[in-house]
């Protein structure tokens, strides 16, 4: 996008020769070019903010995910060690 907004002006001054009377034409393309290389700075900018804010939402969630799985085996194991233990002697016989 940039290289076309720089490729536009380029012509535009080439277009507009140096000249008084084009003059204001070639300030106008530049401005205009200009103009069109801001909003897409700006775009690219907002563009790579909403990934690094997706990109940080998503590792949060798989982080939660993790531990939450994390928890529950460990949790699942503790009932399979409780269940395979053996049953206390009766130390009280009659």
């Amino acid at each position: 996008m940039t290289k076309t907004v720089l490729i536009v002006a380029a012509l535009a001054l080439a277009l507009g020769g140096c000249s008084d009377s084009n003059k204001a034409a070639a300030d106008k393309a530049a401005a205009d070019a200009k103009a069109a290389a801001e909003k897409a700075a700006a775009a690219t900018k907002d563009a790579a903010d909403k990934a690094a804010a997706a990109t940080k939402d998503a590792a949060d969630k798989a982080a939660a995910a993790t531990a939450d799985a994390a928890n529950k085996a460990a949790d699942a194991t503790k009932d399979a060690m409780k269940a395979a233990a053996p049953a206390p002697a009766d130390t009280m016989k009659k």
